[in-house]
């Protein structure tokens, strides 16, 4: 495997983000409300606390990645 390759298929998929983040940003903003309402004071995140809505923003992305490459 080319190194050089592997940083232009990173470069691509980075490239690419805010694409995809803009076609969910519905999500993207549920998700980021679930973590700010889960970490307000002295409290700190803890695994699985937003798990429905980073799934529901996971299952989002995939989507849309899809679509893109169709």
């Amino acid at each position: 495997m080319s190194g050089s390759n592997v940083w232009s298929r990173t470069r691509e998929r980075l490239r690419v983000f805010p694409e995809l983040l803009s076609q969910c940003a519905e999500e993207a903003a549920v998700y980021g409300k679930c973590v700010a309402a889960s970490t307000t004071g002295k409290h700190e995140l803890k695994k699985d606390l937003c798990a429905k809505e980073f799934e529901a923003l996971k299952t989002c992305f995939t989507n849309a990645a899809r679509k893109r490459i169709r």
